[in-house]
């Protein structure tokens, strides 16, 4: 359970430190950090149904 909080927050730590690195403004660093943070949290939620499904 805890596959796809760990995504999103390091989902949100990446989108932060790429908007910072290309020059972003505030909403810029919060856009990136929510967008990055939906996909890794996805991904961690995939990676937690696999585990799931191969624990059965």
């Amino acid at each position: 359970m805890i596959f796809p909080l760990i995504g999103m927050l390091l989902g949100a730590w990446f989108g932060l430190f790429r908007a910072k690195r290309k020059g972003g403004k505030p909403f810029d660093l919060i856009q990136w950090a929510a967008v990055n943070a939906i996909i890794f949290g996805l991904i961690g939620m995939f990676i937690l149904v696999i585990i799931e499904r191969m624990a059965m």
